[in-house]
């Protein structure tokens, strides 16, 4: 079975809503990259899979994209610090407003996710988009651990971001 066919399998035919997605920013030419489990998937040895899709584009397009992907099928649903869009599977698409990321799609680089061609953040934005996730206060204890164990899987497979850790993550996360 191909990463894609998995994926597929995985979210009820996310790989289409995903591919739409794509499309519809890629033929835009907009600004923007995925970020969160998507980025950590690239650069990790070993990809999860995830139902979710986080992504963030230039603060100037926030409101391009959202017509773009509500014209290509997609229902939108805007909370604080996103704008969450449903497609035809399980998979969520989360579009971040916050403005820490908004520097992140210059950095992004071209990577295969699940056999879906996108962009995504860089190691770096990605390990600091992760450690922000995990500090933050509000968020439920199992996604803080979700955020944990990514931040491992990216020191694991990257050991040149260790020095990117704080003191209380160096206490917590093995050197490599």
């Amino acid at each position: 079975m191909t990463p894609k066919k998995f994926f597929d399998w995985q979210t009820a035919g996310g790989a289409n809503d995903v591919m739409r997605l794509v499309d519809c920013l890629e033929k835009a030419d907009l600004s923007w990259c995925a970020i969160g489990g998507i980025a950590v998937n690239h650069w990790a040895a070993e990809p999860v899979v995830t139902q979710n899709v986080d992504f963030v584009v230039a603060a100037e397009s926030i409101e391009l994209t959202e017509k773009l992907l509500t014209a290509a099928g997609f229902m939108a649903q805007h909370f604080t610090w996103s704008i969450n869009f449903r497609g035809q599977s399980k998979v969520s698409i989360q579009l971040s407003t916050e403005d820490y990321y908004r520097e992140f799609p210059a950095r992004s680089v071209p990577a295969d996710i699940h056999g879906i061609l996108m962009r995504v953040a860089s190691l770096e934005d990605t390990l600091k988009g992760k450690i922000k996730a995990w500090r933050d206060p509000e968020k439920r204890q199992s996604k803080k651990l979700k955020d944990l164990g990514d931040i491992a899987r990216l020191v694991e497979n990257n050991p040149q971001v260790w020095n990117l850790l704080d003191a209380d993550l160096k206490e917590i996360i093995y050197r490599p």
